[in-house]
C-alpha cells in the first residue's frame, strides 16, 4: 500500500462513483465540477497497486488556512485503520504544516478527527457559511 497524490483515470471514476452516488455530503457532484474541485485541491489517495483504498482533499492556501474534504475509505477496505492512516498523512504533509487554521465538517467520525487535535469551534459565533444545497442540481456557471 502507498499514498499517492494524483490519480489514474480508473481511479478518479472510483472517487466519482464515490462521491456522487454514495456519500452523504455530495450526492449527485457531477463529473466536471468533481474535476476542477480536485484540480484545485492537495489530493490524498491510499492505492494497493492501482486499487484505489481510500481517498481524501484539503483545500488549503499553504501558509495559513486549509479545510479538510472528502474522506473516504471504500467499502471492503473498511475497518482496517486506512481512514486514521489517511488522516495522518494529511496532517504530516510538509505543505500543511505550521497553519493558523484547519477545518473540517463531519456528521459522523468526530472520534476519528479527535485525535489529530480537531475540536468544536473555538469561537461559533464568529463562523457563518453560504450553504447551498441544491448546487450539484445546477450548472456549474
Amino acid at each position: 500500500m502507498r499514498l499517492t497524490h494524483q490519480l489514474t483515470p480508473v481511479q478518479f471514476k472510483e472517487v466519482f462513483s464515490f462521491l456522487s452516488e454514495r456519500s452523504y455530503w455530495s450526492k449527485g457532484i457531477d463529473e466536471t465540477r468533481l474535476k476542477k474541485a480536485l484540480d484545485h485541491s492537495l489530493c490524498f489517495a491510499l492505492v494497493d497497486g492501482k486499487q484505489l483504498l481510500a481517498f481524501c482533499r484539503v483545500v488549503t492556501d499553504h501558509a495559513t488556512f486549509a479545510n479538510l474534504l472528502d474522506v473516504f475509505v471504500l467499502e471492503p477496505y473498511r475497518g482496517q485503520g486506512l481512514g486514521k492512516k489517511l488522516i495522518d498523512s494529511v496532517m504530516t504533509h510538509p505543505e500543511l504544516q505550521g497553519l493558523r487554521r484547519f477545518t473540517l465538517a463531519t456528521k459522523d467520525a468526530h472520534s476519528l478527527y479527535q485525535q489529530f487535535g480537531f475540536s468544536e469551534l473555538a469561537n461559533p459565533e464568529i463562523a457563518m457559511e453560504k450553504y447551498v444545497t441544491d448546487i450539484y442540481s445546477n450548472s456549474l456557471n
